[in-house]
């Protein structure tokens, strides 16, 4: 198994270049790197699910490079330090990484290097592996002394708190990616001990991914309004927004798995005429989540009789749940996600138009996929029984369901004590 760090993936203009159709890296000395590592820390799936993260940033460069840094890194991490899978890692191995690139161990240290990636000129080699890693590449780099002749040693490697915050943004922001395709639980990162150390904030502060009740009613009724100006491209967009929200879905609930297609047969009444959608979770797991009248009568039957279906489905039918513009079935969750940031961005755009308060907005600029389940699953837990949002949520552990929704809401805390006096209590 290997024991040394090798980059994993190309050039921002290389990447995007790659045949996206193939599994694996175009290079090949790449492939064969990460099928070297022992089967149980599942090395290819994990490249593949980081590959797929870094698709979702090739609008920009910029950001491509810096997120590559981080999840290469943190992959080979996994792999060569902790010997664990990605997708196994828990609160301590968070913790763990994070002090390993306070201080990593010299041999995954080097100066800048421009190509990660050189051209094999071994003629043995050459021919099998064209490409071959830069032997002066390492994850961590370190500028070179500007004076050659100065004989003093360079200094230990220091990363600054803004390095670290930025390992924390995009290491949480990967897990936050799998845990939206339900191929992790929970993030690792999100429960890491003093958070503030790499955050800058207090612990909790900005970290509850949930739209505020103003922000959800200006995202529901954007779509709204985007479906009502072009039904034929976004009919389907509140159609998706709705779902996931109405029923606490994840990405990978909507799109499917690769044993598993939605369908409109997914939906399925019980002989008291209660609705359900039957899914495949994680793990080829069975589940079934309740389904509120308020999202059949005013979002199901209206997407169904856009797409001039009957208003609500038939036993055993197979119309795909989503289909693209041409009709072809299904969508993958990068397809999902973009459709949904441009709910998020044309609702702060609303917002911004009307004058609403920076406070108002701020946390509207992060809002992703996943935090349609969190906003839901926040605003139904004071009406719900927690045993009964666990099943629908599909948590394994009610205690995963009661400390993440049912505390004290920030709005209903700050409401308890603004107006209350100091003196007159009578």
């Amino acid at each position: 198994m290997p024991s040394e760090p090798k980059p994993l993936f190309e050039t921002f203009e290389s990447f995007l270049d790659q045949d996206f159709t193939c599994e694996g890296s175009s290079i090949r000395f790449v492939r064969n790197y990460v099928s070297s590592f022992d089967s149980g820390l599942d090395a290819v799936a994990g490249y593949q699910t980081v590959r797929s993260f870094l698709r979702t940033y090739e609008s920009s460069d910029q950001t491509f490079n810096s997120y590559r840094t981080h999840v290469e890194r943190l992959l080979l991490w996994a792999l060569i330090v902790r010997k664990k899978s990605i997708f196994q890692l828990k609160r301590q191995d968070a913790e763990a990484y994070l002090k390993f690139c306070r201080n990593p161990p010299s041999e995954w240290i080097g100066h800048v290097t421009r190509g990660r990636f050189i051209t094999n000129k071994d003629p043995e080699t050459a021919v099998e592996f064209p490409e071959v890693p830069n032997p002066n590449w390492k994850p961590f780099s370190q500028k070179n002394q500007k004076d050659s002749r100065q004989i003093d040693p360079i200094p230990a490697y220091a990363a600054s708190k803004g390095t670290m915050s930025q390992i924390f943004s995009v290491c949480s922001s990967f897990y936050e990616f799998l845990a939206e395709d339900g191929l992790v639980s929970l993030n690792p990162f999100r429960l890491v001990k003093n958070r503030q150390d790499y955050t800058g904030n207090l612990v909790g502060d900005g970290q509850n991914r949930a739209l505020t009740p103003l922000q959800w009613d200006y995202v529901i009724e954007t779509a709204e309004a985007m479906a009502e100006d072009e039904p034929l491209r976004h009919e389907r967009t509140l159609f998706v927004l709705a779902t996931l929200f109405a029923m606490y879905l994840r990405i990978s609930d909507l799109v499917g798995r690769a044993n598993w297609e939605p369908c409109m047969g997914d939906f399925r009444q019980d002989p008291e005429g209660n609705w359900w959608y039957h899914v495949i979770g994680k793990g080829n797991k069975a589940g079934k989540v309740a389904v509120r009248d308020e999202y059949i009568n005013q979002h199901l039957k209206r997407y169904r009789v856009f797409l001039g279906l009957s208003e609500l489905p038939e036993e055993n039918e197979q119309t795909p749940l989503l289909t693209t513009l041409n009709g072809r079935s299904g969508l993958s969750g990068r397809q999902v996600r973009t459709l949904l940031q441009s709910v998020f961005d044309n609702a702060l755009a609303k917002m911004k138009s009307e004058d609403r308060e920076a406070y108002e907005m701020n946390s509207l600029r992060s809002a992703s996929a996943h935090w349609l389940r969190h906003t839901s699953a926040t605003f139904d837990a004071p009406f719900r029984k927690a045993k009964d949002l666990q099943l629908d949520l599909r948590h394994s552990n009610l205690s995963t369901t009661q400390d993440t929704y049912y505390h004290s809401h920030d709005q209903e805390r700050m409401h308890s004590i603004k107006r209350l006096g100091m003196k007159e209590r009578g």
